[in-house]
């Protein structure tokens, strides 16, 4: 009841928006830092409200703040905004020293703009922008966490690793064979993608680097932007664009989840599982090949229209795919479920508890294997989620071997959804020719759930409407700490397929 009355007394605090709406930036109430904080932390205090983006951007000589968080049962978004200045010397108080979830949010609000916070608990690099204030802070004097003790010992892997993967380090130390604490230290490969963003002018361009942000999701990210960008110019998508995107958001997941069931066998010694994933894996990516031209979807999305519009021919090439993939992929996971030899290796290792999810933030399937409800395909409908009524799939145990089962129910519920769109295909519309620019000085959010979970995709316009900040946040964003939880007191050998289970991004983070 008191945060009901938080609520109320707050209204003209900030404003409330849908998923994929665009508001003129002026209609973001602006609050003095003490209260943009109270207001913030009062909503998160709520289990179902949870942080979807907070950061800030130049205007002159200050830095504006904008917080958004979801309401995840209302359906809701709740903006505020507040104003600090740039060269501020003065020390703030930090969202974070009341709730952690903020934690990554403001390391990298003091990496880009030196924002002083006198009580953050963690206030490390992030990214290393090459514009960043401070030029002392490198990659090469990152200040890891240390233990003296002469019966303790560090272990570091990466950033480079032994298979073809992205670059990132992780510093453990172990008493003997057991985990005590594992720092990750990410940002080798900040690409600059969100000022790209702004430089680049054309909207192929921009097209272009949204499937870039990571590329294993290609149709999250691509689809987000491309929802970003129709509203801010007031296009609405026919039928045959949301169809499309939705079923190619599906058969994405359908085809990573599967990938990473490989991986995670691979990991344990399982050979045959690895082979026959591995193996499954390949038919879904083919068929994108098939409809697209690439495996990873690259050159399906474009704002506004559809170059490879999806046909009869292709819905019969696609049921027939998953009708050799499901009896095969079914008999994969039951054999694989039935050896206690796997078992031993997944269950109970690398938990993370429900209290631990809410506190750090999870979203997506890491969040939903510990028993939080955040998916945004219910939360915050989106394409043809809204007819579906979806049902998040939700585990409680939040170990290794939830992630998996997170992955193989997701899989079949996946298959369930295509088959019902492939019933029904919408007629090909009329597209626009030429489309408007965007409207100026507004903002907008749009928030897609990717395979990997929650994708936010924010943009201020300036007067001539053109992006004067674009702001892009990866699921993996939120995560990559809960990895570093769930390997403690576990043994070094778990880490592979506790890394695995999740399964974050590097490029998605780094940016």
């Amino acid at each position: 009841m008191w945060l009901f009355r938080i609520y109320q007394n707050n209204m003209e605090n900030f404003i409330t928006l849908k998923n994929n709406q665009t508001i003129p930036l002026q209609d973001i109430p602006v609050l003095a830092y003490p209260e943009f904080l109270e207001l913030n932390i009062s909503f998160v205090k709520e289990d179902a409200n949870h942080c979807v983006n907070y950061y800030g951007f130049p205007v002159l000589d200050t830095i504006k703040l904008i917080c958004c968080i979801a309401d995840d049962v209302k359906q809701k978004i709740y903006v505020s905004s507040s104003v600090i200045k740039k060269d501020r010397q003065e020390p703030i108080t930090s969202f974070t020293a009341r709730k952690l979830c903020f934690h990554l949010f403001e390391r990298e609000l003091h990496e880009n703009f030196a924002i002083p916070y006198y009580d953050h608990p963690w206030l490390k690099p992030v990214r290393y922008p090459i514009d960043r204030p401070n030029q002392e802070n490198t990659i090469a004097n990152y200040p890891f966490y240390q233990i003296h003790s002469e019966e303790l010992h560090e272990v570091g892997v990466g950033p480079i690793h032994a298979g073809i993967i992205e670059p990132g380090h992780f510093r453990f130390i172990c008493n003997g064979e057991q985990i005590l604490h594992l720092e990750i230290q990410l940002g080798y490969q900040h690409r600059g993608i969100e000022n790209l963003f702004i430089s680049s002018k054309k909207i192929l361009q921009r097209n272009i680097l949204a499937e870039s942000i990571a590329g294993d999701n290609v149709v999250g990210h691509t689809t987000a932007f491309v929802q970003l960008w129709e509203s801010l110019i007031g296009f609405r998508p026919d039928n045959k664009l949301v169809y499309e995107r939705t079923l190619a958001l599906e058969l994405e997941r359908l085809a990573m989840h599967t990938g990473d069931l490989s991986a995670v066998c691979t990991d344990i010694a399982y050979q045959l599982g690895g082979a026959v994933f591995g193996r499954l894996r390949t038919p879904i990516i083919n068929f994108m090949q098939h409809w697209c031209g690439n495996r990873l979807s690259k050159g399906l999305i474009r704002v506004g229209e559809s170059n490879f519009p999806f046909t009869m021919a292709l819905a019969n090439e696609l049921t027939q795919v998953l009708d050799a993939y499901e009896p095969d992929f079914m008999e994969m996971y039951k054999e694989m479920k039935s050896l206690p030899t796997v078992l031993a290796r997944l269950e109970k290792t690398g938990v993370i508890t429900q209290k631990q999810a809410h506190r750090v933030g999870l979203v997506g399937m890491a969040a939903r294997a510990s028993g939080l409800s955040r998916d945004l395909r219910s939360s915050h409908p989106f394409g043809l989620y809204p007819g579906v009524l979806h049902e998040p799939v939700i585990k409680n145990h939040g170990d290794v071997s939830s992630r998996i089962q997170i992955r193989k129910e997701e899989i079949i519920q996946s298959i369930i959804y295509i088959r019902e769109w492939l019933k029904n295909i919408p007629e090909q519309e009329k597209q626009p020719t030429v489309l408007p620019m965007p409207t100026a000085n507004t903002f907008t959010i749009s928030l897609v759930e990717g395979w990997r979970g929650e994708i936010c995709h924010c943009a201020v316009t300036d007067l001539n409407g053109d992006i004067l900040h674009y702001k892009i946040k990866d699921p993996s964003f939120h995560n990559w700490l809960a990895i570093a939880l769930s390997v403690r007191n576990n043994e070094i050998s778990d880490f592979p397929i506790c890394n695995k289970s999740f399964n974050l991004s590097y490029s998605g983070h780094d940016l």
